[in-house]
This record gives C-alpha cells, sequence and structure tokens, in this order.
C-alpha cells in the first residue's frame, strides 16, 4: 500500500511542479516530461530483457547447485547466524543457501550476479509466505539487508574514477582510495538496518551467531585492506578488480563441477533453470516499468534539484559546512535509479574534479547505497507482493543513514 501512494505522490507532484512551472513561462516542461515519460517505459523493457540473459543464466546455475546439494550444505553454514534474522524460515530451506550468494555477489559489487540469485532467494521466502501478496518479515529483512548496499568492492565506481582521472590528467591517481571509506559506510549502514528490523520484528540479535558474524566481517575489512596495502598504487585497482573476478567465476566452475561429481546431468539440470529465468523476467517488466516511468517524471520536472537546493540553504543558514551539497544529488537519486546516480557521480566528478572532496564523496555514496525503489519494485514485483508493510521505510531509513555517514566519513578522510 505505500508504494502505491508513492508512485501516486510522484505523478502528482510532478503535475502540479510542471503547471508552476508553465505558468511562470516554462512552456517545454510538459513536452520534456511526456518525452521523459515513454522514455522511462523503453527503458524499464530494455532493462527486463538485459536481465532476461542474466537471469536464465544465474538461474541455470543455481538450479545444478541445488540439484547436486551444494545450497543445503551453505544453508546448513549459515543456519546459525541466518536463523537468528529469519526465525520462521526453516533451517533446512534452500532460501538461506541462495541468500547467501546474493550477499555474496552484493559484497563484490556484482549487481548482474546478484539480482537473479535475489530473486531466486526471494521466490524461497515466498513460498514459505501464508499471505502470498504480503510482504513476511523474512522478506522484509531479507530486502531490506539488500537494499543497506552490502558492498566490499564498488568496482564499478573505481573503474569510472580511473577513467576520468586519465582524462583530467592525473598522475599516480589510486582510484581504489575509496575502499575503506565505503567498506566503513557500508559495514554501519548494514548493522543499522538489520538492528532497525531486528527492534521492529522483536528480534534478540544479543547472541553467540550475530557477534561472530560482525567480528567475521571486520576481520574480511581488515584483512582486504592490509593485503592491498602491500601493492603500488597504480596496482591495486587491478587486483581489486581480479579479486572479483576470479572469485565469481570460481563460484561458477565449483558448483559445476560439484554437480558433475554427484553425477547428475549438468547440462539438462542447467537448461531447466535457465526457463525458469525468462518465466521471472516476464513477471518483472510491470513492477519495473511502473516505477521507472514515476521516476522519470519526478526528476524530469526537477523536484530532486529542488529538495537539495532546500537542504543547502538550511544547512548555511544553521552555519555548517555545505560543501558536501554538490554531492548530495547522488545518494538521494541513488534511491530511485542507479543509472540516474551515476550520471549524477559523473557530473560531479567533471566539474569539482575526481580527486576533490566531492568527488570523493560521490563516489563513497555511489559505492554504498542501493536503488532502493528498483529493489522494492523487482523483488516484491517477481513473487507478485503488494503490500510492503514496513519494508520501504526501513529501506529508505536505511539509506538515509547510510547518506549521513558517507558524509561523515567524507569529511574523516578527505576534508
Amino acid at each position: 500500500m505505500a508504494l502505491n501512494y508513492i508512485w501516486i505522490s510522484f505523478f502528482v507532484i510532478s503535475f502540479i511542479v510542471a503547471i508552476v512551472k508553465t505558468i511562470l513561462g516554462d512552456t517545454e516542461v510538459f513536452s520534456l516530461l511526456t518525452t521523459k515519460l515513454f522514455e522511462s517505459t523503453k527503458i524499464g523493457f530494455e532493462i527486463a530483457l538485459g536481465l532476461t540473459a542474466l537471469m536464465a543464466f544465474w538461474l541455470g546455475i543455481m538450479k545444478i547447485a541445488d540439484k547436486s546439494g551444494l545450497i543445503k550444505k551453505c544453508s546448513n553454514l549459515l543456519a546459525p547466524f541466518f536463523s537468528k534474522l529469519f526465525p520462521e524460515v526453516p533451517k533446512e530451506s534452500p532460501a538461506y543457501g541462495n541468500m547467501m550468494m546474493n550477499f555474496s555477489a552484493n559484497m563484490l559489487g556484482l549487481d548482474n550476479a546478484a539480482t537473479p540469485l535475489g530473486l531466486k532467494a526471494m521466490n524461497d521466502l515466498q513460498n514459505l509466505n501464508n499471505q502470498k501478496t504480503v510482504a513476511s518479515n523474512a522478506m522484509i529483512m531479507f530486502l531490506v539487508i539488500n537494499t543497506a548496499g552490502i558492498t566490499l568492492i564498488p568496482t564499478s565506481v573505481m573503474a569510472i574514477r580511473q577513467t576520468m582521472a586519465i582524462e583530467q590528467g592525473l598522475v599516480g591517481f589510486n582510484a581504489a582510495d575509496i575502499f575503506l571509506p565505503t567498506l566503513m559506510v557500508t559495514y554501519c549502514t548494514l548493522f543499522f538496518a538489520i538492528i532497525a528490523v531486528a527492534w521492529h520484528q522483536r528480534l534478540n540479535l544479543f547472541n553467540l551467531p550475530f557477534i561472530t558474524f560482525n567480528l567475521f566481517f571486520i576481520g574480511i575489512i581488515s584483512g582486504m585492506y592490509f593485503w592491498i596495502k602491500q601493492f603500488p598504487q597504480e596496482a591495486i585497482a587491478g587486483k581489486i578488480a581480479l579479486i572479483g573476478s576470479v572469485l565469481i567465476f570460481g563460484i561458477i566452475v565449483v558448483i559445476i563441477i560439484s554437480g558433475a561429481i554427484k553425477k547428475i546431468n549438468v547440462y539438462d539440470v542447467f537448461i531447466d533453470g535457465a526457463k525458469d529465468g525468462f518465466k521471472t523476467a516476464v513477471q518483472i517488466i510491470p513492477y519495473l516499468i511502473a516505477i521507472l516511468a514515476a521516476i522519470a517524471v519526478f526528476n524530469a520536472t526537477g523536484c530532486l534539484n529542488f529538495i537539495t537546493d532546500g537542504i543547502g540553504n538550511i544547512v548555511r543558514l544553521l552555519g555548517f559546512d555545505d560543501k558536501f551539497i554538490p554531492a548530495l544529488p547522488v545518494g538521494l537519486m541513488k534511491t530511485l535509479s542507479g543509472s540516474g546516480a551515476r550520471a549524477f557521480m559523473v557530473d560531479v566528478m567533471h566539474n569539482y574534479g575526481v580527486n576533490s572532496f566531492q568527488g570523493n564523496l560521490a563516489s563513497i555514496m555511489q559505492g554504498s547505497t542501493e536503488t532502493t525503489f528498483y529493489v522494492l519494485a523487482v523483488y516484491f514485483g517477481s513473487v507478485g507482493i503488494k503490500n510492503a508493510k514496513s519494508a520501504i521505510f526501513f529501506g529508505l531509513l536505511a539509506d538515509f543513514v547510510g547518506i549521513i555517514i558517507a558524509i561523515a566519513v567524507a569529511y574523516l578522510f578527505y576534508s
């Protein structure tokens, strides 16, 4: 229901703003609004079309992992931790294994791989849901953890930074210098999101599995940081990209080999799983087009710029430093559109410099936040959820906290 009100609000607010702009003399605003609206529907279909092949491939791979028993082994391994966050999910459910692989792909910045894995996990959770159109507590926790933006390696952001640094003539530039700040923002946002949802769902997190997970996560961050520090600056970005590539391809090979060891027909099982990918992609299209159309008209009327300008005026009125304001549209747009936020990030780095405070902050925001409305539309849409309950509130709350922490961390590292 909340998503319904938000969707309506985007169109109504955009219409009112467009009328005001027309009265004030901007006769092109409605033409622009209509153009962006129809462009967004085309983009939505193209995104879904692009996801089809990826979902077909990854769901085929996951089918092999399921048949070989690999998912069950992963579920058993993570059951002590996940059982505390998802008490309504049976310990033997394949959802645990799929959620683990989804989280792993997100941590490596592999969004294209994470989406189909997340959709598979959401389908497993839907099978356990008694109210098929209402999000369960487990669905809400899973989705909010995704929107918290679990990213160990912001691969795409670092690639863009390196490219722009070359264009700007920077010598010896280290595109991975946002690595540790992004990790800090990611971890703090994730921790807050889990605590907030657990409090709402009355889950007790003062237990050994949860504490162990946090210590393990901190250990991974520290270990990767000290390992990367031993390499020359110009080699760091390549090393980080190598980690992601090796791990994701390694996972694929391990799954295929595990299926071969179990003597199953790996090829036929893959084909069966891939067919499910096409079915899922078709289900996503209406939800994806709906949310992208609303975002397009909201952004075309300049509503987002109005919000950031207002925030800037308040910050200056209170006497605080306002140099973070130019990067703020990246964080705000990221909740609505990943590609839109990426465009804002590039614009900030172009205007202020890739190695500026604003450029670094924009990069951190892009690498550590998630497209909440996109995730809501795609994940819930794929299983027919119409009542998202508290998922939207906690997803946006995690985004807000992530933006605040990103600003604080940027001042800590780059001010």
